[in-house]
């Protein structure tokens, strides 16, 4: 498979790769070359890719991979969300092991943030077609839509729909970036508003979900591993906050007795760094939005207006770092005789991996010569919304100094594969339990 001057990914790719991690019907090749094709699917000239959720792109990335699912021997459905459900029937009926990921991506994406996933639960299917391996239960190859909520700022829409978790009322309200509704998008796409609604799924006939994922962060770097487990995917709550002072000239007002807003919100945010830790190691506390109030160079800040997400994959913790936040932000409020208004505007559940997983999926690694390395996920995942109603497991694959949603986006073909031969091994064993 050439690669052009403007994307050598598949190049890059193999470059270094080890093909003693060939075996057992999984191929290192097969995985660079799948994931170069996607890769000229919404490529953009200054790298990555733009593949938004219900777009022509998303639609051609899940075309090209329903013909490889196709000829893995799968039987594909899809659903009125436009989510793909590949199943390969196995000894016995029942319920399936699931794995799988999404396509679509944020504007100048990388190229392994959901790839990666769908290609590694699919090379499973291929790794047990070359060897003629026919799995004791049935298995499931899904692919979701919109994961990243690029097209409606609102993300995980596919398996919102699958489980359920999104009212008819709020799919009447979304707009995309164009001001298009839902049901508008979803006649272009080739579906409806009842058809979407009418994607919720009994879950019942799936055991357990498990999704391989870049992890977005440098903790198997630094720990000099390929691969690790996902402890738990947190929720993320966010704190809308109002610091409501007094505007007044920068220059005849008097440093004693100001009702700035500004500072007063910059000593609660000088604070927050101090908090997370006092609740759990995996708590977290971010402000990354802002607004000053009428914002002039010459006028003291009347008002500022900021949002705190705050994350923990325990849901005790994180509503304790809630309470503490609101706490220090009311006695500063105080303090400096500055009105607070306060809303929480989200509050999502976290979904914590059980522990035996965990302890089934450090058995694989192990078996690799890879020591575990237990990490929570600060962002979201479909693994998210399944698990609030089925198992759900999680393993992450080194990203190079951490970057993700960008062109730089990049994990080593042999981390790819080592990860994929523990998900194979792992599903192979839940098989047979």
């Amino acid at each position: 498979m050439p690669a052009n001057n403007d994307n050598p990914l598949y190049e890059d790719l193999l470059k270094d790769y080890d093909d003693r991690l060939d075996h057992s019907g999984i191929r290192g090749e097969r995985i660079a070359r799948r994931l170069f094709e996607l890769s000229q699917i919404g490529f953009v000239q200054v790298g990555g890719v733009k593949r938004p959720g219900y777009s022509n792109e998303e639609k051609e990335a899940k075309e090209l991979v329903k013909k490889w699912l196709s000829e893995a021997g799968l039987a594909i459905r899809e659903d009125g969300a436009g989510n793909l459900m590949a199943r390969l029937e196995g000894k016995t009926e029942g319920a399936a092991i699931a794995s799988g990921s999404h396509l679509d991506s944020v504007p100048s994406g990388g190229n392994f943030d959901g790839p990666l996933g769908v290609l590694s639960a699919l090379e499973v299917a291929e790794s047990w077609k070359e060897s003629g391996y026919v799995p004791d239960k049935p298995y499931e190859v899904i692919i979701f839509s919109d994961e990243e909520g690029s097209r409606f700022n609102s993300g995980l829409t596919g398996s919102r729909a699958m489980t359920g978790a999104i009212s008819r009322q709020e799919m009447e309200q979304l707009r995309d970036y164009n001001g298009e509704t839902l049901e508008q998008v979803l006649k272009q796409y080739g579906s409806t508003l009842d058809a979407y609604e009418e994607a919720k799924r009994d879950l019942s006939d799936l055991e357990l979900f498990v999704e391989v994922h870049i992890e977005q962060g440098k903790k198997l770097e630094k720990a000099a591993q390929p691969v690790g487990i996902v402890n738990g995917i947190a929720g993320p709550a966010w704190l809308e906050m109002e610091f409501i002072g007094e505007a007044g000239h920068a220059g005849n007002t008097p440093m004693i007795g100001r009702r700035d807003s500004l500072v007063t919100a910059a000593e609660f945010l000088q604070s927050i760094p101090d908090f997370p830790k006092t609740v759990s190691d995996t708590a977290v506390a971010t402000v990354g939005k802002l607004e000053v109030f009428p914002n002039g160079a010459n006028v003291i800040p009347e008002k500022v207006k900021l949002l705190v997400d705050i994350r923990d994959i325990i849901e005790e913790t994180r509503d304790r770092l809630i309470d503490l936040l609101i706490e220090q932000a009311e006695k500063v409020a105080a303090k400096n005789d500055i009105l607070l208004n306060i809303k929480l505007n989200t509050k999502i559940q976290p979904v914590p991996i059980a522990e035996d997983l965990q302890k089934q999926l450090a058995a694989s690694l192990e078996k690799y010569g890879i020591t575990p390395q237990y990490i929570p996920s600060g962002a979201g995942h479909d693994a998210m919304n399944l698990g609030r109603y089925l198992p759900v497991a999680m393993l992450f694959v080194r990203s190079k100094d951490g970057i993700s949603h960008n062109p730089k986006e990049w994990s080593s073909l042999n981390d790819c594969v080592m990860g994929i031969h523990v998900l194979k091994d792992f599903i192979e064993n839940k098989m047979k339990q």
